[in-house]
C-alpha cells in the first residue's frame, strides 16, 4: 500500500514527461505535491530556460535549486503550467487555495497554453465543495464579503493568522455543494472586495495526472 507521500512522488515524476520542450518558460504552482516536483526539476534542467512561480515559497525553493525565476510581466504566454489541487472532479474542474496562493495560481493558469494538474486519488470527488472553498478578500471587505457568501449558502470562516503574498486575507467557505462550478465562480468573483476564489472551473486543468496504488492515470 503506497503512502500519500509516495503517491505525491509518483505523480510528480510522471509530470516531468510533460516538460518536453527545450528552453521553455515553465509555470510552477504551490503545495506539497508541487514541492515533490520542484525537487525533481534539476533532472530536466536542460529543458528549462526559466520558471514563473505562483508563490514566494515556491520561488525560494526554485532559487535554492539554481533556477532563474521570472516575473510573469516579463514573459509572454507560458506553454505549460503544473500545479496541484485540493479537489478535482471528473471534468478537471478544481478547488485550489488551501495553501493560500489561489490568486497567483489562477493568473498563471490563465496565462498558460496548457495546465497539467497533479494529484493523488484522495483529491478526486464527484461534486466539488467538501473541501472548504478559499476566497481571497481585500481586508476592509472581510465582513461584507462574509455576509454575501452566507447568502449563497456557504459558511465562511476567517483564516486566522494568515496573509496572502498579495497582502490580503482569506475566507474559507464550508457547506457548499457546488453543482454549477462556473456559475458560482462568477457569482463570488462579482462580490465587491473579492480578489478571486479557489474555483478553477472557467479555466480548469487541461488534464489531471492522478496517482494511485496501481499507478498514474491521465484524466483528460
Amino acid at each position: 500500500m503506497s503512502t500519500q507521500d509516495e503517491l505525491k512522488q509518483q505523480v510528480a515524476k510522471a509530470a516531468l514527461e510533460y516538460i518536453d520542450d527545450y528552453d521553455m518558460v515553465l509555470g510552477i504552482g504551490t503545495g506539497s505535491t508541487v514541492n515533490c516536483l520542484i525537487d525533481l526539476l534539476p533532472s530536466v534542467k536542460n529543458r528549462i530556460d526559466s520558471v514563473v512561480s505562483s508563490s514566494e515559497a515556491s520561488t525560494e525553493r526554485l532559487k535554492q535549486l539554481g533556477f532563474h525565476v521570472k516575473e510573469l510581466n516579463n514573459c509572454g504566454t507560458l506553454s505549460l503550467y503544473i500545479d496541484g489541487a485540493d479537489e478535482v472532479d471528473s471534468h478537471n474542474r478544481l478547488i485550489k487555495g488551501g495553501g493560500g496562493a489561489l490568486t497567483r495560481e489562477k493568473i498563471i493558469a490563465n496565462a498558460s497554453e496548457r495546465f497539467v494538474c497533479i494529484v493523488d486519488t484522495s483529491k478526486q470527488v464527484d461534486i466539488l465543495g467538501a473541501f472548504p472553498l478559499p476566497v481571497e478578500v481585500i481586508p476592509m471587505a472581510r465582513s461584507f464579503v462574509g455576509r454575501e457568501l452566507a447568502k449563497l449558502g456557504g459558511q465562511p470562516t476567517f483564516r486566522e493568522d494568515f496573509v496572502t503574498d498579495n497582502g490580503n486575507w482569506i475566507l474559507d467557505v464550508n457547506n457548499l455543494k457546488i453543482i454549477d462550478p462556473k456559475g458560482l465562480e462568477t457569482k463570488i468573483n462579482n462580490i465587491p472586495g473579492v480578489v478571486t476564489n479557489g474555483l478553477f472551473a472557467h479555466r480548469g486543468a487541461d488534464l489531471t495526472l492522478v496517482a494511485s496504488a496501481s499507478g498514474v492515470v491521465v484524466q483528460d
